[in-house]
């Protein structure tokens, strides 16, 4: 056997692609962008995809009251998860082939009650969620998007920032003049979380005596949106980066933009879903889920029971139902946990390990374990089932690497693999190695985001 067989060597995967599959790379990182510019909030990515699913013959499992192999449906969970199914053609209970991401991003929300006025000026009170360097996110552009829903029910889509004639918002930093004090804290205390107010106002109103200011910005609110004050309580305000996603490098090998943990891999494996030809053997699953950021908790995170009710709707228009219906399926399902990974950055080199880092142009990165430490929290895949991917990715080309999220008692980190391991399926992490991750503004190879849709569509087939 010659040495190139012999030994593991990382190497960067552009060269070894030609020039009709770097077309199609270049298309598929031209969509992921643009879905990128057009998703930056849960119910934006489910929206997305219900339109180009429906457009691709998809139809709601609630309008099917029977199933056979071939069929393609979809069900939204309350407007912030999708899960999408091909009909294989052998019975349920041979298990699926389960490909779940998540589509919520590191941001900031608004409070239930955020609006003030101080020293003349109108600010948004803001509460972050997941896992945040605070002092990323003052004074950058910032947009506000998501939903407002009034008592009566209705409902008001709110988007500000994007549109070129929008305004945009930011958050205000202390000048380097004033900043001694500051500047002498620790990194992760020099922004403290209360001090994340949204600046959104300057202009008073003469109709009152108090707090004009304030009660200019509610009038310009109620005249483009109908509300008032008291529907904040009721809506999910998300605070985004108005940072446009586009190709980075002289190269342009490389994308920028923000909240590709994990809108990378979302996209990935829902485009391979959708580019399924034919019927598959086993009934294919893709399911894009909330709430992975903060733990993965409530009706729209993945420790909810969305998967089994749609699991078990499947299994009753199939006329496959049995008793341990759910049981039987887990344990011989095999799921991909489409989720990133955190690629090697030589600036910061001291953190990871070189041997098990993930490079970016290196293809999708497999995490045999994730978890902290001792491997803490981790799910670990079988070897059997490590070999049984790899067999996959080799026999379609698909370029790939194997890594850790950084060195052992550097830290760690998380995924969905548990929940679904938990229930006796097979499942590994596979994802999109990323430089900066959570910041406002993340880093992937476009090498790596066609791997992962070369990768994603060979393991659903």
């Amino acid at each position: 056997m010659n040495k190139e067989k012999l030994t593991l060597k990382k190497e960067n995967g552009w060269l070894k692609l030609n020039q009709e599959q770097i077309n199609k790379l270049e298309q598929v990182a031209h969509e992921y962008i643009d879905f990128l510019n057009n998703c930056k909030t849960e119910r934006e990515c489910v929206q997305y995809w219900e339109n180009v699913i429906e457009n691709s013959g998809y139809k709601c499992i609630c309008e099917m009251q029977n199933l056979k192999p071939g069929d393609k449906v979809y069900y939204i969970n309350r407007n912030k998860n999708i899960l999408m199914a091909v009909i294989g053609n052998e019975p349920l209970v041979n298990g699926i082939n389960l490909i779940g991401s998540h589509i919520d991003s590191p941001r900031l929300d608004l409070k239930p009650n955020p609006l003030y006025e101080d020293n003349g000026f109108a600010l948004l009170k803001t509460h972050y969620y997941g896992g945040i360097k605070k002092y990323q996110w003052v004074t950058i552009p910032l947009e506000i998007r998501g939903v407002i829903i009034k008592s009566n029910g209705e409902k008001v889509h709110v988007s500000v920032g994007n549109d070129p004639s929008d305004p945009i918002f930011t958050i205000t930093d202390l000048l380097p003049h004033l900043a001694r004090k500051q500047m002498e804290k620790k990194l992760s205390e020099g922004i403290e979380g209360e001090d994340l107010n949204l600046l959104i106002g300057n202009y008073p109103s003469d109709d009152t005596d108090k707090e004009k200011v304030k009660y200019n910005i509610l009038k310009i609110l109620n005249e483009k949106y109908g509300i008032t004050e008291h529907d904040f309580l009721s809506s999910e305000l998300e605070l985004v980066p108005h940072f446009e996603a586009r190709e980075l490098g002289f190269d342009r090998s490389m994308i920028a933009g923000y909240g590709q943990d994990d809108r990378v891999c979302a996209f990935t494996s829902a485009k391979a879903m959708i580019d399924i030809e034919g019927v598959p053997n086993k009934t294919c699953v893709c399911m894009l889920m909330d709430k992975e950021e903060i733990g993965s908790m409530g009706n729209t995170g993945m420790e909810s029971n969305v998967l089994d009710y749609m699991l078990v709707e499947l299994a009753v228009k199939l006329n496959q139902y049995v008793p341990n219906i759910l049981n039987k399926i887990y344990l011989n399902t095999k799921m991909l946990s489409a989720d990133v990974d955190a690629a090697f950055d030589p600036t910061y080199p001291s953190v990871s390990d070189p041997k098990n880092s993930s490079f970016l142009g290196n293809g999708m990165c497999l995490l045999k374990y994730t978890g902290a430490r001792g491997k803490s929290g981790s799910s670990e895949a079988t070897a059997e089932y490590v070999a049984y991917v790899r067999n996959i990715f080799d026999k379609n080309e698909v370029a790939y690497q194997s890594g850790e999220l950084g060195k052992v008692d550097e830290g760690g980190g998380g995924t969905i693999a548990y929940i679904i391991a938990n229930k006796g399926a097979d499942v590994i992490d596979c994802g999109v190695p990323v430089l900066s991750m959570h910041a406002p503004y993340e880093v992937t190879s476009k090498h790596d985001v066609y791997m992962a849709y070369k990768g994603y569509r060979a393991f659903y087939n």
